[in-house]
């Protein structure tokens, strides 16, 4: 197939496969690989290997550069405090056990020869943060638990890929060698340097942006362009050591203060989720059939030993004494899904091993993508389920963080907690929340946008942000700060203005405004004070939402509809969403004097 129009169907279809996993709420590396394999080794679309020749390596290796450097970046140090013990002990102990294990596995049900052993075992020591990262995002997993799998998986890609390295080095070394003493030498200093060269940079580029040396406008472009230079850079010392250099630039980038790291991060994300869209598909495209299917009853026998010896073994021998409970061994135990890092390793080395003559050298390649296949479809379908039977993820994510503590906004609260949604209410105030806090409203004291909130927070089980503060370039930062973590559809601001300028605030870069701009922040204060209040009322059969409107009168106004699912629609009069029996409108409404009412 001719390049650009090839180059054209990988980005359309990897970004339609990205959406139909959002639509259908489907683990998105699933649909990748499906996808690729159909366009590939399916109906022959595209045969990248021939299609971009020398280039597709040169590809592959910068977007996993690019996807590594993001990932460093969500790796916060304070996160440590949950998971420091217990991520030590998985990685520093972990990490060997499942490459000895994982040798065992490779000697004795796949019946490899040593080197082969040793390097597929090495390089399956990978879980794949470009799978693992949208897995945590979709399951919404409790904070330890999600931070344990993230930092495993960043940390071990670049350790995974040195690993693999100086094993394929040291065997072609002692090939024609009786010793790699040497190699093993240049390879430590080459490590030592690749974290100084990461932590260098992160700091150059820190003291370039605060001090102004370089423009708004250029900031991004050249972050980008020092991760590529930093990789290329370190690669110049050890192969593929590039990778470790540009992990600890991320990590440096994301822990030191960085005024653009929220920028930075949403640019990042954007980027990784288009590379690893693109990369994915081209290499499930790239996999020869005919080498899967040429496995035998051996590789089976494998891959179960992966699944459900090696990893689970190595996971709960490395965590004994580690603070983690059963639960938790088990889930970890089983979600490792291997994702781009291990595929390309094996692809570019097998092809090595298999030049310079070893034995079983072919195998290399087919069983890694194998596991691969196996992994992916088995922890992405699993995880979801698994996450909530063990009650390490929350059943549906409906809870509401609402920004701002006031009267009003601590009554609307009270009422949505009272109507079974978790509700946490963040106000910098200690005096604000003094009412919340009295009234058993989970409060958060301190500045939303703060890293010691961030630190903090925990966000589980929340699924909806409501800004109602009365400064609304304020309301705008915070719901821009969290659309990527509760999506554009879920973040809510009150509107400030005149109902004709909330309306034109829609399309703008910031949160949708809440009940539909028909009722403002001024108006609610002027209206709490008068008297009004939030009051729920449960549609039925008898009492649909006709009669609702029916026996409305001009001192009650409908503004949220908690549907029967649980969703909520914080601007339903506005969507035209109709209410449904069992469902429940809370309105603003005038209440009585007690005088009246008798």
């Amino acid at each position: 197939m001719v390049l650009l129009p090839a180059i054209a169907l990988v980005f359309i279809l990897g970004i339609l496969s990205q959406w139909l996993s959002w639509r259908f709420k489907l683990p998105s590396i699933v649909l990748l690989s499906i996808t690729g394999l159909i366009i590939g080794p399916g109906f022959g679309w595209i045969s990248p290997s021939e299609d971009f020749g020398t280039l597709l390596e040169t590809i592959v290796k910068l977007a996993v550069a690019i996807i590594l450097f993001e990932g460093g970046l969500n790796l916060k140090f304070h996160e440590l405090k949950t998971t420091g013990k217990a991520l030590r002990q998985l990685i520093g102990l972990g990490l060997p056990l499942s490459w000895f294990f994982g040798y065992l596995a490779c000697r004795v049900a796949a019946g490899l020869s040593i080197p082969v052993s040793l390097l597929l075992s090495s390089i399956l020591v990978v879980t794949g943060p470009t799978v693992i990262m949208p897995l945590i995002r979709q399951t919404r997993l409790q904070p330890r638990t999600a931070s344990l799998l993230k930092w495993e998986g960043i940390i071990n890609d670049p350790i995974g890929v040195l690993l693999a390295v100086l094993v394929f080095q040291f065997a072609i070394v002692t090939e024609h060698a009786p010793t790699g003493e040497a190699l093993v030498l240049k390879l430590a200093g080459a490590i030592i340097a690749a974290v100084l060269i990461g932590i260098v940079g992160g700091y150059l580029l820190k003291f370039l942006f605060e001090k102004g040396h370089v423009p708004e406008f250029l900031k991004l472009p050249m972050v980008l362009s020092t991760v590529l230079a930093i990789y290329a850079f370190a690669n110049l010392m050890q192969e593929e050591i590039g990778l470790l250099s540009v992990t600890v630039l991320g990590m440096t980038m994301g822990n030191i203060g960085m005024l653009i790291i929220y920028e930075l991060r949403k640019f990042k994300e954007t980027i990784t989720v288009v590379l690893v869209s693109v990369v994915f598909i081209l290499l499930t495209a790239d996999t020869d059939l005919q080498s899967l299917m040429n496995l035998n009853w051996r590789a089976a026998v494998f891959i179960l030993c992966i699944l459900f010896l090696v990893r689970p073994l190595a996971v709960w021998v490395s965590t004994l004494g580690s603070g983690l409970n059963w639960k938790e061994k088990l889930f970890i135990g089983w979600i490792a899904p291997r994702g781009i890092v291990a595929a390309s390793v094996a692809g570019l080395l097998g092809l090595e091993l298999a030049k310079h003559g070893f034995e079983d050298a072919d195998l290399l390649s087919p069983l890694v993508f194998a596991v691969i296949f196996s992994t992916v479809v088995l922890h992405g379908f699993s995880i979801q389920w698994l996450s909530r039977r063990l009650g390490l993820a929350s059943h549906a994510q409906e809870g509401i963080l609402i920004i701002g503590s006031y009267p009003f906004s601590i009554e609307l609260a009270r009422v949505l907690k009272a109507s079974g949604y978790p509700v946490l209410m963040v106000d910098s105030s200690w005096h604000s929340l003094r009412e919340a806090r009295l009234l058993g409203i989970p409060v958060h004291y301190g500045e939303i946008l703060s890293d010691t909130s961030e630190a903090n927070l925990d966000l589980s089980e929340m699924g909806y942000l409501l800004a109602a503060t009365g400064n609304d370039a304020y309301n705008s930062l915070v719901c821009n700060a969290f659309v990527s973590h509760f999506g554009r559809d879920r973040v809510f601001q009150l509107g400030v203005h005149e109902k004709e300028t909330s309306k034109e605030l829609r399309g703008s870069a910031r949160g949708k405004i809440a009940f539909g701009g028909s009722l403002l922040y001024e108006e609610i204060i002027i209206r709490y004070f008068e008297g009004w209040r939030f009051q729920k009322t449960r549609l039925t059969r008898e009492f649909d939402y006709a009669d609702f409107l029916q026996s409305s009168q001009e001192n009650r106004q409908p503004l949220i509809l908690l549907k029967k699912n649980g969703r909520i629609a914080f601007d339903f009069t506005e969507s035209k969403t109709t209410p449904e029996p069992d469902d429940t409108i809370i309105s603003f409404s005038l209440q009585k004097p007690e005088k009246e009412k008798k």
